[in-house]
């Protein structure tokens, strides 16, 4: 099989289009095996995408974390997809449909950014509170096609970002399936700073999208931005941009950002 190597704002992944099975089991196993930093390829998860069986012209994308586990959403592996499409058809294809565990999300692609939605669903405030760097701290939580918890702190350089996700990750309060973990720094003039740590890849990644909708939103509620475009910087130094859907602005955010096609190869 072919792959490429392929990272949205950091976040990367191995990308495969057009697999020959779609036995998600031996997808799983290979997720583990290539994802491995120190003997596969090394990714934070492997993609899978084809074209529809009932509809050609929606791209159906996978989605397994380097755990193996597959996931219900990830805005930069769907960002990634519609770039390997957009590649694949030379450009023509810009507009596109994707699906991701069964829902349906829009894209485009053009000269600077990679566009996919992300529906926003159950926001909780104050869902959990632990103590992070001595001050008792509260996490709300926000659903983006897979759960999240957002703290808003003063400083996300000064917290363990790992540490504390980790606590935060396998709380009472998100069991039993866990969460992804996210601290946020309101830096003004409707800009975010934040650290993510991604359940399933059990490690704080360099960015994530689906992390940069939850915080918007968290941060929206809280009054720090207001509800139109918001740029979010994280760890990788390649902001992502999260901004409201025309059509939906209070159930799905578009979430932009670069994608960076780093090498493709053949897998044995």
């Amino acid at each position: 099989m072919r792959f490429r190597k392929i990272h949205g704002a950091g976040n990367d992944f191995v990308l495969i289009t057009d697999p020959e099975s779609r036995d998600t089991s031996v997808w799983a196993e290979l997720a583990e095996r290539l994802c491995t930093r120190q003997t596969g390829v090394g990714a934070d998860g492997l993609v899978f995408s084809h074209p529809s069986d009932e509809d050609p012209e929606v791209l159906e994308v996978t989605y397994f974390n380097s755990n193996g586990l597959l996931a219900t959403m990830c805005g930069n592996a769907l960002r990634c997809a519609a770039w390997a499409a957009h590649d694949d058809s030379r450009g023509a294809k810009k507009e596109m449909k994707l699906r991701m565990a069964g829902v349906m999300h829009e894209a485009i692609v053009d000269a600077d950014s990679v566009w996919v939605t992300a529906e926003v669903n159950a926001i909780e405030l104050r869902r959990l509170q632990i103590v992070v760097n001595g001050q008792p701290t509260w996490f709300d939580s926000v659903h983006t096609g897979t759960e999240h918890v957002v703290a808003i702190v003063s400083d996300v350089a000064a917290v363990e970002a790992e540490a504390v996700g980790r606590i935060v990750r396998h709380h009472h309060r998100v069991a039993p399936l866990g969460t992804n973990v996210n601290f946020v720094q309101h830096l003004g003039d409707q800009a975010l700073k934040v650290r993510t740590y991604e359940r399933g890849v059990e490690a704080e990644t360099l960015s994530c999208g689906s992390g940069a909708v939850a915080a918007v939103v968290v941060a929206t509620v809280r009054g720090l931005v207001a509800k139109r475009a918001v740029t979010v910087h994280n760890e990788s130094g390649d902001p992502l941009v999260v901004r409201p859907h025309t059509h939906r602005p209070h159930r799905a955010a578009w979430l932009g950002g670069p994608v960076t096609h780093t090498f493709s190869g053949v897998i044995a």
